[in-house]
């Protein structure tokens, strides 16, 4: 079974879910809430597809 935290908000906490074996984790550590219209950019940015400030 995979398992998925949400609301995961310091480095701390995703320490101590990667220790409990938890797979994988969301939250604000990694983004507030996005709109759906700015996903394929943010999705862009974070694959490497797109330079920030560029």
């Amino acid at each position: 079974m995979t398992t998925t935290a949400e609301g995961v908000e310091t480095p701390e906490q995703r320490a101590w879910l990667r220790e409990e074996g938890c797979d994988a984790v969301q939250g604000y550590l990694f983004s507030p809430p996005v709109p759906a219209s700015e996903r394929p950019a943010r999705l862009e940015i974070w694959n490497g597809r797109k330079r920030r400030g560029a």
